[in-house]
């Protein structure tokens, strides 16, 4: 067994390369070499923040903790996530996800790692982009 104490895994900004306006990633638990594949976070999102684009070869899961996001998939609508919700993206989908334009949002955030990749990051969402229509 083992027990991380809350505060041995310190917050940290997202990168600018990586994400749109104000982000800080709080790691939950990294993947164990040999044993387990998979790691988890707890990103939060001030309003107005995103991801850029992105695909995860084993795909990813977000678990909706706080506020009001937004997600997208390339070629499909933006979609609202409000706290309980669970998002799967599918294996090389191309997506994004982040806060509303006015409202932040956290979500857990769980990936695998597939031949030592976890993520391809893309271009950043524009502002057109963002625009929910």
């Amino acid at each position: 067994m083992e027990i991380v104490k809350n505060g041995e895994m310190l917050s940290v900004k997202g990168p600018e390369a990586w994400f749109t306006g104000t982000v800080r990633i709080d790691p939950l638990f990294n993947k164990k070499d040999n044993v387990t594949k998979a790691a988890g976070a707890l990103v939060t999102f001030e309003a107005g923040a995103r991801t850029a684009w992105h695909t995860h070869p084993v795909g990813q899961t977000l678990i909706v903790e706080s506020g009001l996001g937004w997600v997208q998939r390339e070629g499909g609508p933006i979609e609202e996530i409000r706290p309980g919700d669970v998002v799967w993206f599918a294996p090389n989908e191309k997506h994004w996800h982040g806060a509303s334009p006015n409202k932040a949002m956290s979500h857990i955030a769980i990936q695998e790692e597939l031949n030592g990749e976890v993520v391809t990051w893309m271009e950043k969402v524009s502002d057109e982009q963002y625009k929910k229509s």
